[in-house]
């Protein structure tokens, strides 16, 4: 049965993908939520085995080859962090699916675009699934390549094109160091099985090899875990692999959901939690982990306040979170990390099927500049993205509140060298958080109606029939678009409540998570704390966080909506700021000036140098010279005459003769010379 959660909604894009115009608008969605509806039940019984029973799966389902030892399977490991990444993964990618009726309804690329969200559905449910390191590899270069496909999906806009080749590139550099550290550990542990690996951890964590820098040995272990977690940067974009994230919002909205919230960037959390039991036997790696994420919280955070484009503050808030759930990973919170995952799941998605529905009832318009007093026209979209923005911030009693909470908790309690600049990163970063949160949705649902001073893109304002000015105005989404909003705020609010506890303080990792707390104690000092999850929120509104998202909100508030001059004062005397926030910390320039031209430079030296001149100049081409050059002398004694040949045999006897005879001859030759 566990086969078919990825087997369904695989059989659903092949059917959507190649009989398109068979099946029909119709058929391709019907077909490829039935795929995902299915995976999503399986998935959530799953989940209630092994709630309730402590069922767990591990076994191989096929064996591809073996070489030399070292066998290639595709196998199934089934326990609390996988179950719950399948319901996270079939859930939200359903909701897409619903949702994408009514998003993609007029564009010409339905089917294909079925397809794709199905295959991605696919593609995580095989990662998330595996029980080794070939299985992840493919699951993780698949929704690689997917996301490759689907920010490219209007393949005839060159802002797509762009975007989903940055994309692509900045994940193979990931990738790179991702492929590195899974071969040091198979070099080392023989095994691509996450079982037999983990069973030699103790051995890996003894072997060192000879530093090129810093004159001391680097622990194999300490190698490996950077070496994956490269890997994760490029996935989950981290700073400064992160540059890819922000661009994918060229493609459609839903499969900026997708990617945001389940798929792709979860990847690489859900992988490093998954090698816990590594990481747990190198501080230098959970240090660089750490740092790294805090970096990522706040700064990225930064950028969301600049923004103006709708998809884009979201896309900055995902940069951020995935910023905490990385800190969480450092702080050897990886329960934590997960728990942010599934909740920051829910809420993402709906704030970003939120920020689709304003664009459909702004025809497509997606500066929030242009909004403003949309609640009236959209109170099912307002409300959830109040609910979605509200558990964002870290509300109590929100699920977002439980998470994040627990996140900065953690981190206070870690004692890594990292631990306190992460600390004061993440608390900050609550403060930018719900600013930037609130900018956008008092921008867009409260104040001015913006819409009514200038029509939408590509449209022109109307006149009634006695010439008077009749705007365009702005219309709640249809039920398909809507009822996944409403079905993802629920969780939105209150599965953190209720999955807390067993989570984060219960067995529901037993077995999936490994945390020394002999040397790692945030999680046994976040334990000792907690009272209960009502107890927690009610104790969270005297919380420094607390009081710093309620400064945030307020601060939005008089900003954009009592005193809008003041933030245009604001940028002007911090000019030079904003023009850095606004070039992104001018990371782009930088690839794009620097790393891209160098490496083209590079490559250009290694074509024209080595490739042109030495292999294709002197080896190839100069071997074929010589031989052209030898032929072209032989050919002048190959005449094809019988008397040249005939010539040429008797000077040979002849020039023989001499030769045999010379020793003799020559001596008479002195002699009858006087010599």
């Amino acid at each position: 049965m566990l086969l078919a959660v990825p087997l369904a909604p695989l059989a659903g894009a092949v059917i959507a993908g190649l009989f398109g115009k068979q099946v029909g608008r119709a058929g391709a969605h019907s077909v490829t939520i039935l795929g995902v509806l299915i995976a999503f039940i399986i998935s959530a019984m799953t989940l209630n085995s092994v709630i309730s029973d402590g069922a767990r799966f591990n076994q191989t389902i096929y064996e591809w080859m073996v070489v030399g030892g070292l066998k290639m399977e595709v196998g199934f490991l089934v326990d609390g962090l996988t179950a719950m990444m399948m319901c996270v993964v079939t859930f939200v990618s359903l909701m897409v699916h619903i949702y994408t009726i009514g998003y993609m309804e007029e564009d010409p690329g339905y089917q294909r675009f079925f397809s794709y969200i199905s295959l991605f559905t696919f593609s995580m449910l095989m990662l998330v699934m595996s029980n080794n390191m070939l299985q992840l590899f493919f699951g993780w270069e698949a929704v690689g390549l997917v996301s490759y496909l689907l920010i490219g999906f209007w393949y005839t806009k060159p802002t797509a094109i762009f975007a989903n080749m940055k994309a692509f590139l900045v994940n193979r550099v990931g990738d790179f160091g991702f492929i590195l550290g899974i071969g040091l550990l198979v070099a080392y542990a023989g095994s691509l099985n996450y079982t037999e690996v983990f069973a030699k951890r103790e051995q890996l964590a003894t072997i060192a090899f000879n530093a090129p820098l810093w004159g001391s040995d680097w622990m194999l272990l300490s190698v490996a875990c950077i070496c994956l977690f490269i890997g994760a940067m490029g996935k989950s974009a981290q700073f400064p692999l992160h540059v890819w994230l922000p661009d994918s919002m060229e493609g459609p909205t839903p499969i900026s959901a997708l990617i945001h919230a389940a798929t792709m960037v979860t990847a690489g959390i859900f992988m490093v939690a998954r090698m816990s039991p590594l990481f747990e036997l190198s501080d230098t790696a959970l240090n660089f982990v750490l740092v790294i994420g805090a970096i990522t919280a706040l700064f990225m955070g930064f950028l969301g306040i600049i923004q103006n484009d709708i998809k884009r503050v979201v896309a900055y808030s995902t940069l951020s979170q995935l910023g905490y759930m990385t800190v969480a990973l450092g702080a050897s919170a990886y329960s934590v990390a997960v728990f942010h995952l599934m909740t920051h799941a829910f809420f993402k998605a709906l704030l970003f099927l939120g920020a689709g529905s304003v664009i459909i009832g702004m025809h497509h318009d997606q500066d929030i500049r242009n909004m403003g007093g949309l609640r009236k026209y959209m109170p099912i979209t307002w409300l959830t993205s109040l609910l979605g923005s509200l558990a964002l911030i870290g509300t109590p009693f929100f699920a977002g509140f439980y998470s994040k909470d627990s996140i900065i908790e953690a981190v206070h309690a870690s004692h890594l060298p990292g631990a306190g600049f992460a600390y004061i990163a993440v608390v900050a970063g609550v403060f930018v958080t719900a600013f930037y949160s609130f900018r956008m949705y008092f921008l867009v649902f409260h104040g001015k109606e913006n819409f009514r001073h200038k029509p939408f893109p590509g449209e022109h304002d109307h006149h009634d029939d006695h010439g008077h000015h009749e705007p365009h105005v702005p219309h709640e989404s249809p039920w398909v678009v809507t009822l996944p909003l409403v079905l993802l705020a629920i969780p939105s609010v209150l599965i953190g409540y209720f999955a807390i506890q067993p989570m984060l303080f219960g067995d529901f990792f037993k077995d999936a998570i490994f945390v020394n707390h002999e040397v790692h104690h945030a999680m046994k000092e976040l334990a000792h704390e907690f009272h209960g999850a009502a107890a927690m929120a009610i104790h969270g509104l005297s919380t420094l966080p607390f009081w710093l998202a309620l400064g945030g909100v307020v601060t939005a508030y008089v900003f954009y909506m009592v005193a809008p001059s003041i933030p245009k004062t604001i940028g002007r005397v911090l000019s030079p700021v904003i023009k850095v926030l606004e070039n992104k910390y001018y990371l782009d320039w930088f690839n794009e000036n620097v790393l891209a031209k160098l490496a083209r430079g590079l490559g250009l030296a290694f074509w024209k140098g080595g490739d042109a001149v030495l292999i294709d100049g002197l080896i190839i081409n100069g071997s074929a010279r010589t031989v052209g050059g030898i032929a072209s002398l032989v050919r002048l004694v190959q005449t094809g005459h019988l008397y040249w040949y005939a010539l040429v045999m008797i000077l040979g006897v002849i020039g023989l003769m001499t030769w045999q005879l010379w020793p003799y001859i020559w001596p008479q030759f002195k002699t009858l010379a006087g010599l």
